[in-house]
């Protein structure tokens, strides 16, 4: 292929450099990083089957909930097995297809999050400011019209960002310092100018997560009214309780991406952003279901539940 300054050879196979080339360094990470993949993956797929088999959790907080950790299994899924196989392999090498493939599922698992937890604040909001018109407001069929949409939203902004992948041209030297395929690491290698998706991923994930974060923040805002204005201290403690888990979780979520994908000259900013990539693509996925579960009574007295029928059934 010919570009304006000379000939080049088109690059169709990247090397992920990871994190350290120190074999004990690499061990010791490959154990904390299968650990952590272990009880992300039985966590939320265990939190999945969980709520599907008791149907009194077939809620809409709950239906939001079982599809936020099948989207953390999901972004799991996506980053880590490659992950793995880098750290006790010398090549590291992954295909362009492949690299487009992690990054369209990472895009997918982050966008219906956004929009997920932006549901589920306006669930809490409804249950808390509008208890008696929640059945109401808050249908069966409003839940699966969100559930739904944030899927159709998530899959659309994904191939928007691929499809626009597709028209950079990557040469030269093809080694991405990073331990994931994302999309600002492969800006850096492309010979195209990549202003137009840089724009795009300003563009479309700040719109994305200012519109997601806007009705969390004023579903909590109107929440927090609520819960000062109650005269009930009980009642006071017991909707704070509600609404904790799912404000510590967005605080999380939010923060990280904010950080990385929403800010001005991102393509530019080196790779510090990696240790945020760690917290958001590894760490977020494996504290929310203890998060939501630890915290959350109906979810551990289903727990003790099967537990305690687990022990009779062995008698």
């Amino acid at each position: 292929m010919m570009s304006p300054e000379g000939n080049y050879t088109s690059t169709t196979e990247f090397i992920l450099i990871g994190f350290t080339d120190q074999p004990h360094l690499k061990t010791l990470l490959f154990i904390v990083f299968f650990a952590i993949y272990l009880v992300t993956m039985v966590g939320n797929l265990g939190l999945v089957a969980l709520i599907y088999m008791e149907r009194h959790l077939h809620t809409p907080m709950y239906i939001f909930l079982g599809n936020l950790a099948l989207m953390d299994s999901c972004c799991s899924c996506a980053i880590t097995p490659k992950m793995l196989e880098d750290l006790i392999s010398k090549e590291r090498t992954i295909s362009l297809y492949e690299c487009m493939a992690q990054f369209y599922f990472l895009c997918l698992a982050e966008t219906v999050d956004c929009f997920l937890l932006a549901a589920m604040a306006y669930d809490r909001y409804v249950a808390i400011c509008s208890p008696l018109q929640y059945h109401t407001r808050m249908s069966k069929k409003l839940c699966t019209l969100m559930t739904t949409g944030a899927y159709i939203i998530g899959n659309l902004h994904s191939i928007v960002h691929v499809g626009l992948l597709f028209r950079l041209t990557f040469c030269g030297l093809n080694q991405i310092n990073h331990f994931f395929c994302d999309v600002l690491p492969l800006y850096r290698l492309s010979c195209v100018d990549p202003y137009l998706n840089d724009l795009m991923i300003l563009i479309l994930a700040g719109l994305i997560q200012i519109f997601t974060l806007t009705v969390v923040l004023i579903s909590y805002f109107c929440i927090l009214f609520t819960i000062f204005t109650m005269k009930s201290k009980g009642g006071r403690s017991k909707a704070l309780s509600t609404c904790s888990s799912h404000f510590l979780s967005v605080s999380m979520f939010y923060g990280s991406l904010l950080f990385v994908y929403v800010q001005p000259n991102s393509v530019n900013e080196g790779d510090k952003d990696i240790a945020v990539a760690v917290f958001y693509t590894l760490i977020i996925p494996l504290l929310n279901p203890f998060i939501y579960s630890l915290r959350n009574k109906e979810v551990t007295n289903v727990i003790r539940k099967i537990m305690n029928n687990k022990r009779f059934l062995t008698f």
